[in-house]
């Protein structure tokens, strides 16, 4: 497979994710006070993600995030010059896919953008590393065996639900800068503001979610 057409998948992957889950977000209402609403956004991220793996999985592998492509890289399974493009293509995507939302639905009730929790960068930057070590974990583990592959997606689908289903009380749930960079780029003020806490955590989570999942499955 052409290192253009992963580049392409992953572009469109992650347009479909912000457009679909953020949107979702967005229409619902997604807020505490609204279960169904809570639920339904969470759904939607998990949704999205089982979508994408039996779509484009077989062409990118379906990271449609930095921090999964981070962990990938860190685990020899992605090359430096293929993580650059993933990246670059993932951001591109994200960017489309809150341009797209905001052409629908306007910039009135936000686009999905994640928040500080209380307003703390250090409890928001704990919970998206663990959220996001989690989430990467998960990844790692059941595309590791090759036997997995028919119920991968459907996996990894219901763990994003499961992190979405604490984290949006905290943050809104990120775990992945290119879902939050489109959003944020496009509301500015505040959300572009504290965005560098959803840009460091779920890379320092992906991370050592590689490296975590390289000691527990070595022969030493």
């Amino acid at each position: 497979m052409s290192s253009i057409k992963k580049y392409i998948a992953e572009f469109i992957g992650t347009c479909v994710l912000v457009l679909f889950a953020c949107g979702t977000a967005v229409v619902v209402k997604c807020s505490v006070d609204n279960p169904a609403g809570y639920l339904l956004t969470a759904l939607a991220f998990g949704l999205v993600i089982v979508a994408m793996a039996y779509s484009i999985g077989n062409v990118s592998g379906c990271h449609i995030n930095p921090a999964v492509s981070i962990a990938m890289l860190i685990s020899g399974k992605l090359s430096a010059k293929d993580f650059v493009g993933y990246v670059v293509a993932q951001f591109l995507g994200a960017i489309v896919g809150a341009a797209l939302l905001a052409m629908f639905i306007g910039k009135a009730n936000g686009l999905g953008c994640n928040a500080l929790y209380n307003g703390s960068v250090g409890l928001s930057l704990l919970i998206e590393i663990i959220l996001t070590f989690v989430f990467v974990l998960a990844i790692l583990g059941v595309t590791s065996k090759v036997e997995n592959s028919a119920v991968a997606g459907i996996v990894i689908g219901l763990t994003l639900t499961l992190v979405h289903i604490l984290g949006i009380y905290f943050t809104g749930t990120s775990v992945n800068p290119a879902r939050s960079f489109g959003p944020a780029l496009l509301m500015g003020g505040e959300s572009l503001a504290c965005y560098w806490v959803f840009l460091v955590a779920p890379l320092v989570g992906g991370a050592l979610a590689a490296v975590v999942y390289k000691f527990l499955t070595s022969d030493n």
